[in-house]
């Protein structure tokens, strides 16, 4: 089951949705596993704050390319087709303010995702 969520950047509400779906998308369009990006993404961006940040460019891309996938998968029929294009749309914005925001939608689907498991689980071990 996807879940979709609005996130306001630069003043523009944009759909972004998780799912399944997600992880496939993802490595077909960047060659990457977005399971290790993510975890790779967390731990860099830590306990740092906007003032105190100093994110690597690969982590900034990571960020970047979470955001559109979860974005075009929401809204395929307006978001571009490379990310380049959607970030167009934007000024500059604060990834401490979208980010964790990602995070919560990305664990609100991976929670249900197991909760869904579990309850396979039970009815086949009648």
């Amino acid at each position: 089951m996807a879940i979709q969520k609005n996130i306001t950047i630069d003043g523009i509400d944009v759909p972004f949705k998780a799912s399944a779906a997600v992880p496939r998308l993802y490595r077909l369009k960047f060659r990457r596993d977005i399971y290790q990006d993510f975890a790779a993404l967390q731990k860099s961006v830590g306990e740092k704050t906007e003032d105190s940040s100093a994110l690597d460019i690969e982590s900034l891309e990571v960020f970047e390319n979470i955001a559109y996938i979860m974005a075009k998968h929401a809204d395929p029929e307006n978001v571009p087709d490379n990310p380049d294009e959607w970030l167009e749309a934007f000024n500059t914005f604060s990834i401490y303010e979208v980010l964790p925001q990602l995070i919560e939608l990305w664990g609100l689907n991976v929670e249900t995702q197991a909760e869904s498991k579990k309850n396979i689980a039970k009815l086949t071990a009648r």
